[in-house]
């Protein structure tokens, strides 16, 4: 994941270097500048041209008095420019007077200096992840003005980033399509998605679950069937493979096709032709076939339930669509876009979730993956008659057990240290930030568990209870809390 980008503004020199060192200690990209003139200039450049290193700032810290442009001024110029783009005001001299008028202007927070680093680590992380949630919103307000499937394939990971290229360098071709994936990873989308952005487009796009249809039925409604070739065979029939000539057919649970059909497939795949059942000649079809099973292919060939000639027609480009426990950063999206879907096929006002949850539900193992996700928001938002859902009104969920953290975290050879730290912040979540219960796991006492807190920079699960009960807050500060309406 690419380092976030923060630009820091204070004519403070020992202020602004403490500052930017502890960031870059945290992963943070920092530019500093000692100058708002300068620093708006280059954020100006950035703005404008794509080829400056500040085209993609995700935060502005800035101090408030300040030669030259203060920094409200400062602020009033970064909304002009960039309204979505969170900025954090800090000084020395704060008042009621100034925490209004920044407030007013949209600044994200304003904190009092002198400060505790690991304090405004903890805002600093938020406003990084307010801008991003903000820009994936806008990304699904753009995905919901569309109907096409396309825009229906949502995620930021890695896995479907890479996903969703292969669906944009496989559209053109006319290869054949093997996707495989658990049960509600969403497969036909990515089969319809193939179909809406090829040359094919503009033809039908038929789909068959061929487990959904009698064996003894499902010759004929692939092929076709004449008249009298059996008992209530009336009239002849086109099957689906003649319903899509010129487009795609999606042959849904392809593993569980019939031994004698996956043969006549594998003609059909080789000779571009069928033969309805009963007929005496074979029918020339141009289609693309497109292929999905949740099932192990390789396995039911060494077993003998599956051809492997068949296999290696389907799969001349496999797709593998990642279960939803291993792209868990994508849950939030998803969250989102269901959340809008719903309330609007209700016509109901939009809902909203709690930080705590959401790590809810990202913590959860989604044995059924989005098309559980799914029908949870749904039900949610048919339900649930708060504006705003906290974790009380989940449904009970299969969280996400230890064997599996373990395994995940082991992965890449952790230091001891490194897997202290990821068992802490997992207990901690489990916990919902609860110190005497979470160290009643992990076997330490309260005191010992704030240090180690401390020694990681840790501040969220102190400052959780602020952030979801405002009447909590500490006066001039928490500006962000007000933004909830947003999450």
């Amino acid at each position: 994941m690419a380092a976030k980008r923060v630009v820091i503004v204070d004519d403070d020199h020992e202020m602004r270097e403490m500052l930017s060192e502890f960031l870059r200690d945290n992963d943070y990209e920092v530019y500093d500048y000692d100058s708002s003139v300068k620093a708006l200039d280059e954020m100006k450049k950035g703005m404008l041209k794509e080829k400056s290193s500040l085209g993609d700032i995700d935060l502005v810290i800035t101090d408030l008095s300040m030669p030259e442009i203060d920094g409200l001024t400062l602020l009033d110029e970064i909304n002009r420019l960039s309204p979505d783009l969170p900025v954090i005001l800090i000084t020395a001299f704060g008042s009621i007077e100034s925490a209004i008028e920044a407030t007013k202007k949209n600044a994200f927070d304003y904190i009092l200096k002198p400060f505790k680093l690991n304090e405004i680590l903890a805002t600093i992380e938020r406003a990084v992840k307010f801008h991003s949630l903000k820009k994936e919103n806008k990304q699904l307000k753009r995905r919901l003005k569309g109907q096409t499937s396309e825009n229906l394939i949502i995620g930021k990971s890695r896995a479907m980033r890479s996903v969703l290229d292969l669906i944009q360098r496989v559209a053109q071709a006319s290869a054949n399509v093997l996707i495989t994936g658990e049960s509600g990873t969403g497969k036909e989308l990515v089969a319809q998605a193939i179909h809406q952005q090829g040359p094919r487009s503009h033809r039908p796009f038929v789909a068959i679950n061929c487990t959904s249809i009698p064996e003894t039925l499902l010759e004929s409604e692939l092929f076709g069937h004449v008249k009298g070739s059996f008992t209530g065979a009336t009239q002849n029939k086109k099957g689906l493979f003649a319903e899509a000539e010129g487009g795609t057919i999606f042959l849904d649970e392809i593993g569980d096709l019939d031994l004698s059909l996956q043969a006549k497939l594998l003609r059909v795949l080789q000779e571009k032709k069928i033969k309805p059942v009963g007929a005496n000649q074979y029918v020339d079809v141009d289609v693309r076939i497109i292929a999905a099973t949740h099932k192990d292919l390789m396995k039911a060939i060494a077993e003998g339930r599956f051809r492997e000639d068949l296999y290696y027609r389907l799969s001349v480009i496999p797709i593998v669509i990642p279960p939803l426990r291993h792209r868990r950063e994508d849950i939030p999206l998803l969250v989102h876009f269901f959340m809008e879907k719903y309330s609007k096929a209700n016509h109901m006002p939009s809902k909203t979730l709690t930080n705590r949850a959401m790590e809810r539900l990202m913590a959860c193992s989604w044995p059924g993956n989005v098309r559980e996700l799914e029908n949870i928001i749904e039900r949610l938002v048919v339900l649930c008659p708060k504006d705003v859902i906290d974790m009380e009104d989940l449904p009970p969920l299969q969280v996400e057990s230890l064997e599996h953290f373990l395994s995940q975290s082991l992965s890449d050879w952790p230091t001891l240290h490194q897997l202290e730290k990821r068992y802490i912040k997992m207990v901690l979540d489990k916990t919902g930030g609860r110190k005497e219960k979470a160290s009643q796991i992990l076997g330490i006492n309260r005191r010992t568990l704030y240090r180690k807190e401390q020694e990681y920079g840790w501040c969220y699960y102190k400052r959780q209870k602020k952030v979801d009960n405002p009447e909590h807050s500490e006066p001039l500060s928490s500006v962000s809390e007000h933004r909830a309406e947003f999450l």
